[in-house]
């Protein structure tokens, strides 16, 4: 579990940065982390057809701010009990990433990483999610499992990223997410002990 104390250890040490002030919607997602059989996994969800926005893709649990939420963080975990009905209080917040944006949805995302204790049973909305997907954090951590490509929008080249994990691609935002994380973990600076 040597990447997961790392992990915990290197959201605590850092600040993570904020997109400039643009007139994207705000939105949060977590990044649950969980252990399987000893192996540390992340959590996604397979969206359904019915959603507003990003129908069929592979994301992680989490969605627009709303006026309610007194925070980026409280959305994400809404949203988290919302979509698979894990309460708050079972999830320990480690940190959170670097903002990132939708190029074509318009958002500008939080992404929080959280840890669930074992044994976590998600119950997934069923107007909302069609499956669960948990992935061996290791999968995404191999460079020969991530393949890059480009498309142009609004006459600018774009960057996309994707991970092949059959029968799923997880690509776009969700992708570009989990790839913060591994850079993160494989970045080539001394850890530093959490306050």
């Amino acid at each position: 579990m040597d990447v997961l104390l790392r992990l915990k250890a290197r959201l605590a040490a850092r600040d993570a940065r904020d997109l400039p002030p643009n007139p994207h919607r705000r939105a949060a997602v977590l990044v649950p982390i969980f252990v399987s059989g000893g192996i540390p996994c992340l959590m996604l969800t397979k969206r359904t057809e019915d959603v507003e926005h990003h129908k069929g893709q592979i994301s992680f649990p989490g969605g627009q701010h709303e006026a309610q939420d007194p925070d980026l963080l409280a959305t994400a975990m809404r949203e988290t009990r919302e979509e698979i009905d894990i309460p708050p209080g079972l999830i320990e917040v480690w940190g959170r990433l670097d903002e990132v944006e939708t190029v074509v949805s318009g958002f500008a995302i939080t992404p929080f990483v959280g840890f669930l204790p074992s044994p976590v049973a998600p119950h997934p909305n069923p107007a909302e999610i069609e499956a669960i997907v948990a992935a061996p954090l290791r999968f995404f951590m191999d460079p020969t499992n991530l393949r890059i490509g480009h498309v142009m929008r609004e006459g600018r080249e774009h960057e996309l990223l994707y991970y092949d994990y059959p029968p799923h691609v997880i690509w776009g935002v969700t992708a570009r997410i989990i790839q913060g994380l591994v850079n993160l973990l494989t970045a080539d600076t001394p850890d530093v002990a959490p306050q």
